[in-house]
């Protein structure tokens, strides 16, 4: 017996303000957590790592050597966004929204206990570069369920703004992170921070993931899944059954979406992901440690520093949404993009004055402008790029494709080349090329604010 295509379906029914609310909490817990968890990585990365589990190389070589472990979770997030994000698109977001949370929890809270090199030797980074892919690999399709999670409820008038909680998450996590090892960095003398303190941060995130776990097993699937045209008794029709079907009935409304060529609304979308992913490995990961190794700037200004404009993030990313309700996506990727590369000069010169008031000034507006500010636009242009059918697929591809050319890659480039040239100008040229990028692909982007959610293709 051959399935029917249901009809189609061109508005989205509002769903009760109460799931609202409880799918605006668990993107928030989740993106929060797995931000959390890399942020956590990434401090410890910067300010620890070398010395525990890269002890027997000068420091600049530990640090290439940790900022090398930051990276490799990059390439278990492009494989766990090609499963998950098939899987979300054939079977729903919410199962797998629920898989990868635990697997991100899981392994973030055993990296807490891990032995150290003084303990077992080389069998200890070797121990920490494997959790580091299993919660690459979980977190590769976290942040893009939950953005196209809250972008297919939100009503359209308002999606930008409900779709910036995302990002909100993302910035409770890097704030939760950052606090921790201010505070650790602040009250600990180095050799009890070395010893046992840096394992608090990991253990702790254990009790986010508990809570994010309950929330998610009463979570409802997203409502333009349920009224996808290819989708029948919960599951999407693969192409062979939909041709079927569609000869059956003699017409099908979705062959068109089928048979787009696809590949342009995704190159596009790498290109938006670009700058912010760029700057984000450079501000909030890898100025931290050159701040501390390479200007001996003391560790709790870098991560102050993260604290102070993460909280500024509550007013930026909020605001940035409602923006882009208003006056669109395009127009503000534009600005924005445009203030980052010129303000990348300034900033560095900042950065390098020696005066902690000037530095912290300079990546709180770093922070804001080149990488929460593009964050906020982020979440709901790529999702409304997408067509319904390869949404969860191409977003999550295009954000963990853009996190490993620029953020994975980033750091140590930069830690690269600052070593090689003893100057901070290569910092500068990355932070105007990742922006130009992403002022380029605006330009070439259509606009797609408004547009119809439940629509199986591509917008360009």
């Amino acid at each position: 017996m051959t399935e029917s295509i249901a009809p189609p379906t061109t508005k989205v029914e509002p769903k009760p303000t109460r799931e609202l609310a409880k799918v605006a909490v668990s993107g928030w817990l989740g993106t929060a957590m797995e931000f959390m968890d890399f942020q956590l990585y990434s401090l410890a990365a910067a300010i620890v790592f070398n010395k525990i589990f890269f002890p027997e190389v000068s420091p600049v070589i530990g640090l290439i050597a940790a900022m090398a472990t930051y990276g490799v979770g990059y390439v278990a997030r492009l494989v766990g966004a090609i499963y998950f994000g098939r899987m979300g698109d054939r079977i729903g977001r919410k199962k797998v929204l629920f898989i990868t949370i635990a697997l991100m929890g899981a392994s973030t809270t055993l990296i807490g206990v891990l032995p150290t090199y003084a303990m077992i030797g080389i069998w200890a980074p070797i121990m920490l570069v494997a959790l580091r892919l299993i919660q690459g690999f979980g977190a590769g399709a976290e942040i893009a369920g939950a953005t196209v999670m809250l972008a297919e409820f939100a009503p359209a008038r308002r999606r930008g703004l409900i779709s910036s909680l995302v990002c909100l998450g993302t910035n409770s996590g890097t704030l939760a992170a950052s606090a921790l090892w201010a505070i650790l960095v602040s009250v600990l003398p180095e050799d009890q921070l070395l010893s046992w303190g840096w394992r608090i941060p990991f253990l702790a995130s254990f009790v986010l993931m508990i809570f994010a776990v309950w929330i998610r097993r009463s979570l409802k699937e997203s409502p333009v899944f349920e009224q996808r045209e290819d989708v029948v008794d919960g599951v999407a029709l693969s192409k062979k059954e939909i041709a079927k079907a569609a000869e059956l009935a003699g017409t099908s409304t979705i062959e068109a979406a089928l048979h787009q060529r696809k590949g342009k609304a995704f190159l596009i979308a790498l290109g938006l992901r670009f700058g912010q992913a760029g700057n984000s490995g450079l501000v909030q990961t890898f100025l931290i440690g050159y701040l501390a190794t390479v200007l001996l700037v003391d560790k709790s200004v870098g991560t102050t520093a993260i604290v102070y404009g993460s909280l500024l993030g509550f007013i930026t990313i909020p605001i940035m949404g409602i923006l882009g309700d208003r006056f669109g996506r395009k127009p503000l990727y534009l600005v924005l993009s445009a203030l980052t590369a010129l303000f990348a000069v300034p900033m560095m010169m900042m950065v390098t004055s020696g005066n902690t008031t000037v530095i912290t000034i300079a990546i709180v507006l770093g922070l804001n402008l080149g990488v929460l500010s593009l964050f906020a636009m982020e979440s709901v242009t790529m999702a409304e790029f997408f067509g319904a059918r390869t949404r969860f697929t191409q977003l999550a591809l295009a954000k963990e494709i853009g996190g490993i050319l620029a953020t994975a890659i980033g750091p140590l480039l930069a830690a690269t080349l600052t070593a090689v040239t003893g100057h901070w100008w290569p910092l500068a040229a990355m932070l105007v090329g990742y922006s130009l990028i992403t002022l380029v692909s605006a330009a070439v982007g259509p606009e797609v604010r408004g547009r119809d959610m439940v629509r199986l293709e591509d917008a360009v």
